[in-house]
């Protein structure tokens, strides 16, 4: 029967109060989120300690190991990308779930330092090929108007997630020692695995292919046709994708403050006890599973680089305000930082959805994978200078990291305010590239 709802009546209704998009056809995609989210949880807060307890090595030798892995990946995503192009998002994503199963597999019967890091590369490999593929995924199952609260609640389900897993790793880890912690990677191999299959065998929006029949190649949107032209010459092209990526790698080194910088800096230059650290994360991650579709809602007719340029905004404001607590009173530091934290979740649930949607839109269906490639080296390339920088600064004096992340924020958003896409008068982006002639072979890049 066709869909009788009037339009006023969506509007109003409360999924829509709450900037949930149209779930139809899109639960095992959702779910598969979901799964993933929680398997990080049960194990990436505790990797370290897991290879502590299960082998013999020296504590930094675990980590010049886990260093490794990080580096040697960065590459995975460029080489991934044009698989994407040629079979699908889903295949590549389901085979990246395969693939990280496979190498948590290998950490159970890790013993010394290269097979940490070869089986550490294996779950990297299989990690970038699920996230190159993942706004790819997103474009099959979301309509245009309906990508940023796709972004939204997959980010919300993602937080959520995380802290089920990481709630349910420290119960295991507390009453089962050792062995709650083998415990903890045999759940996430299953839980890789269930998120596969997912995968693997959901149907897009429109799609009536049989289950069992093997993805067709080509672009994202999985049509037969020619290879994409252009291959990552075109993406290196698109300046205004490339300003893109690079304020997400401004976005993703502010990410890493909640892993690398925030603890050390509460305990070693604003002297408050561990357990505000882990307070923090806490709210951090509740506030964004409750409350970022709502936000989503209010900025998704926003033009976007405005919308990236106040989250910048904001940031810079969090990042001033963790900064000033070293030189405030001491019964200020607790509450400053509650207020500080607030404020920083703001920034990112204002930008996530949108910053996403905008890496999504820039990119032509039939080099998506290219696209997303190039976008998921800022996050490689943020996770893995923000270590070095962060210490190295913390190093010189506590306002060093915070100096910095206010003048990259202050960066992004004059660039954003400067340079911004103006659609309006614009010629349109094309949603496919032009087919390649038939006797000029596409060089493939």
């Amino acid at each position: 029967m066709p869909d009788t709802t009037s339009h006023s009546d969506r509007r109003r209704s409360a999924p829509n109060r709450w900037g949930l998009p149209d779930l139809h056809g899109g639960s095992k995609l959702l779910t598969a989120a979901a799964v993933d989210s929680i398997g990080s949880g049960l194990f990436y807060a505790f990797q370290v300690i897991y290879f502590v307890k299960v082998t013999s090595l020296a504590l930094p030798v675990i980590g010049l190991a886990l260093t490794l892995v990080q580096l040697l990946s960065l590459p995975a995503p460029t080489l991934l990308g044009p698989l994407v192009d040629r079979v699908g998002p889903r295949l590549v994503a389901a085979g990246g779930n395969l693939l990280a199963a496979a190498g948590f597999g290998g950490f159970l019967l890790v013993h010394s330092a290269w097979q940490i890091v070869a089986a550490g590369l294996v779950v990297q490999i299989g990690v970038s090929g699920y996230w190159t593929s993942s706004g790819a995924l997103v474009g099959l199952a979301a309509e245009q108007d309906q990508r940023t609260r796709w972004f939204g609640l997959i980010n919300a389900l993602r937080n959520a997630g995380v802290g089920l897993g990481g709630a349910v790793a420290a119960l295991a880890l507390g009453a089962g020692g050792t062995t709650g912690l083998r415990w903890l990677v045999v759940g996430n191999i299953v839980s890789y695995l269930f998120s596969a299959w997912l995968i693997a065998s959901w149907r897009h929006r429109g799609s009536a292919e049989p289950a069992a029949e093997p993805a067709p190649s080509a672009a994202a949107s999985e049509p037969a046709g020619p290879e994409p032209a252009g291959g990552y010459r075109a993406v290196l092209r698109d300046t205004a994708f490339l300003r893109m990526a690079v304020v997400n790698l401004v976005f993703v080194l502010a990410a890493m403050v909640l892993s690398v910088l925030l603890a050390v800096y509460i305990v070693e230059s604003l002297h408050q006890p561990v357990w505000t650290a882990g307070a923090l994360l806490t709210l951090n991650t509740a506030l964004v599973a409750v409350f970022q579709t709502p936000v989503g809602r209010l900025v998704e007719l926003r033009p976007p680089q405005r919308v990236i340029a106040l989250a910048a905004l904001v940031n810079v404001l969090a990042f001033l305000l963790f900064g000033l607590l070293v030189h405030a009173p001491s019964w200020t530091v607790l509450p400053g930082l509650v207020l500080a934290m607030l404020v920083y979740t703001a920034a990112e649930m204002i930008q996530s959805p949108v910053v996403s949607g905008q890496a999504l839109e820039l990119a032509p269906e039939q080099l998506r994978g290219r696209y997303q490639a190039v976008f998921q080296l800022s996050w490689g390339l943020g996770g893995a200078i923000a270590p070095v920088v962060f210490t190295s600064l913390l190093t010189v004096g506590p306002l060093w990291p915070w100096v910095l992340l206010v003048v990259l924020n202050l960066g992004a958003a004059a660039a954003l305010g400067v340079r911004a896409r103006v659609r309006t008068g614009a010629a349109p982006r094309p949603a496919t590239l032009p087919a390649v002639p038939h006797q000029q072979p596409v060089k493939e890049h």
